[in-house]
């Protein structure tokens, strides 16, 4: 009887009146202890008010409903698919919806309904991975500054291939703490591009020098993005630098004269086929004949390995606490070996040209050297 009232007394209230009217009902729907036949006419009224032409009574319902797990569900999915401002409270809260309801309607909403749903206090990696695959920008973002969500490697991948251009998910992208670092280096990639590209850039030095500086700078961004990555990761990184054919000779020189010898083991592991385990082992005791030997099925250039054996006895030397060096002196010492191989039969084109690779890495060193010691003097 009290609600065949209310469906008569709806039918001439004003709006605020209606409003709060069906926010009264809604609330009694999940508190009060009502029986069926009682249940079900609420449930029917509630069902009607779905269709009341003013947003502020559907937007009242919604209010009520959104934290109870005993809100109807079919009422619930109609207010979740409601405009913005009527959804909002159950897309960001109810317990009642699932996540292959949240995923629909990720697919068939906006922005703003996608970022209150990637803003739950708990997102699934299946909720994540459709919001990775169809989400806006500031939904993405969204999703990445959200602690609550459970992102896969995969869906942290088609974020960038879809949105790393743009500087406010690249930035949200770089921040967190679980990207994969190979994303994170086909981020770096994407930036030098970016610049590279820039017509500004350009202008001022001209698209050769602009290109080498972008190359050069994306390698010193790959060493430098080596510290940040854990070991167990080394071999997925190893295999992305592979695939780009970033993996070249020059850069594991590089690698090894700045002391980075587990990464330099990972990536002898993918290109000789080694097991783990055994290069490891030759890498912290083994002999310059067996390491030579490993060189060579890694299809390291024979003009390296002399280097490389020098720079890996200096590193030993310092993990055993019996010197102290860093990549200045290593590459001072490795280059110091490739002038005293020259008059030996090794390739002279490669010799020189690598020669100048460990120049340019022992010059790099030193101003990086210099500039820390200006810095230290002028904060002392």
């Amino acid at each position: 009887m009290i609600v065949q009232h209310f469906l008569k007394w709806i039918e001439t209230a004003r709006v605020a009146e209606r409003a709060a009217a069906a926010n009264a009902l809604a609330r009694a729907y999940i508190v009060s202890d009502l029986d069926f036949e009682d249940r079900c006419a609420a449930e029917a009224a509630l069902t009607l008010l779905l269709d009341d032409p003013s947003p502020k009574v559907r937007q009242a319902m919604a209010e009520a409903l959104k934290l109870s797990p005993r809100a109807p569900q079919q009422i619930v999915a109609a207010l979740a698919a409601d405009q913005p401002e009527v959804a909002a409270p159950l897309l960001a809260l109810s317990p009642v919806l699932g996540d292959n309801d949240l995923i629909d309607l990720v697919a068939a909403s906006g922005a703003a309904a996608q970022g209150l749903i990637a803003a739950r206090a708990r997102v699934s990696m299946a909720l994540a991975a459709a919001v990775a695959e169809v989400g806006e920008p500031d939904a993405c973002v969204a999703l990445l500054r959200n602690p609550g969500a459970e992102i896969a490697s995969v869906s942290f991948r088609r974020i960038a291939e879809r949105l790393g251009g743009l500087a406010p998910v690249r930035e949200a992208l770089i921040a967190h703490p679980a990207l994969p670092s190979e994303t994170r280096h086909a981020l770096v990639i994407s930036l030098g591009e970016v610049l590279t590209r820039s017509p500004l850039v350009t202008a001022l030095m001209g698209k050769a020098r602009a290109e080498r500086l972008m190359r050069e700078a994306c390698t010193r961004a790959s060493l430098t993005l080596i510290d940040g990555t854990r070991p167990a990761e080394f071999a997925a990184l190893v295999e992305h630098l592979r695939m780009r054919g970033d993996l070249t000779t020059g850069f594991l020189v590089r690698v090894i004269a700045h002391g980075k010898i587990d990464f330099f083991g990972a990536a002898l592991v993918a290109l000789s086929g080694q097991p783990e385990s055994r290069v490891r082992a030759l890498l912290s005791g083994g002999r310059d004949t067996a390491l030579a030997a490993l060189f060579r099925a890694a299809r390291l250039p024979a003009g390296t390995h002399a280097a490389v054996l020098r720079a890996l006895a200096v590193w030993r030397e310092v993990a055993r606490g019996k010197r102290v060096a860093g990549a200045q002196e290593v590459s001072y010492m490795m280059l110091r070996c490739l002038q005293d191989a020259r008059g030996e039969a090794v390739d002279p084109v490669d010799c020189g040209g690598l020669a100048n690779l460990v120049k340019s890495i022992h010059l790099e060193a030193l101003r990086e050297n210099a500039r820390g010691h200006a810095l230290a003097i002028a904060a002392a």
